[in-house]
């Protein structure tokens, strides 16, 4: 059957989805509530929920189209009241599609007030072989404000043997304590065979992970322990100014990379005292 395409599917094909999301999270006594939520399509956000207390607000983020394709445009606002805590993730993982040749562009931008902590742990990516893709992530941190947040990309539909030969990803992340560049931390793949199997690159492995954890957290002197949690692929983990941690992670299989990430999360959870080790249904 031929597929139809009415004028709305037929702009958004052509143009792309402008997508939108606002969030904005204040402190009430001793809770943490979702005080403004704005979304535009495909973006939208589930109803916010306490599996550890007022404390933290958890967060599901959704994409609705199902997938990201060329010439969207993404744009993520976060914004946390001082001394407000909210953990934020993804109900799966986000596919970005194989491009004609338009980029899609996805903008987040993340403002901690005072004493305020994000955590950004969404489900990952795969880019599909073709896909054209940028992110681009700044997070500005006010004084005692923390910011712990990873992301795992997987490059080709590895289950149908699919490499990424043909393509762009790029990923820019740049960290703001008091309007003063903190970090910055730029990457990007171009699809062909030498990013496969370069040792420098994808060394042969389909899956890239990282990891921060940046501002009010005193992890610095975590780091032998942390060093220590073993991993299924190669890993590794070096400091950051403003007592962060990066970590970087290349391995065969997502659920690997998810199991480093999770130690490494929950071991600088235990260490803050306030934030015990934690278990996300969603990621089950």
């Amino acid at each position: 059957m031929a597929e139809i395409l009415t004028k709305d599917s037929a702009e958004r094909e052509a143009e792309g989805w402008r997508g939108e999301l606002t969030l904005h999270y204040g402190r009430q006594g001793e809770k943490t509530i979702l005080t403004r939520a704005y979304h535009r399509a495909p973006l939208k956000v589930q109803r916010p929920f306490y599996p550890e207390g007022p404390g933290c607000c958890h967060t599901v983020l959704l994409h609705t189209a199902g997938g990201i394709v060329g010439g969207d445009r993404l744009s993520t606002t976060i914004t946390l009241d001082p001394h407000s805590h909210a953990l934020l993730t993804t109900a799966a993982a986000t596919k970005i599609y194989r491009s004609n040749g338009p980029e899609s562009l996805q903008e987040i931008t993340i403002r901690l007030g005072a004493g305020a902590c994000l955590e950004w742990l969404p489900q990952g990516a795969i880019a599909f072989q073709g896909a054209q893709y940028r992110q681009q992530m700044r997070v500005e941190l006010e004084p005692e404000a923390c910011f712990i947040g990873w992301e795992v990309t997987r490059f080709g539909r590895t289950a149908r043997g699919e490499q990424f030969l043909t393509g762009q990803w790029r990923s820019h992340l740049t960290v703001y304590q008091g309007g003063k560049l903190l970090w910055g931390d730029r990457a990007g793949l171009r699809g062909c065979r030498e990013t496969v199997d370069h040792p420098h690159s994808l060394g042969g492995q389909p899956i890239l992970a990282s990891f921060i954890a940046i501002g009010r957290l005193g992890s610095s002197d975590r780091l032998p322990t942390l060093r220590a949690i073993p991993s299924a692929g190669a890993s590794g983990l070096t400091l950051t100014p403003g007592e962060g941690i990066l970590g970087r992670y290349r391995g065969p299989t997502r659920a690997g990379a998810q199991a480093w990430l999770m130690a490494l999360w929950n071991q600088l959870r235990s260490h803050s005292g306030d934030r015990p080790p934690l278990k996300m249904r969603i990621w089950a």
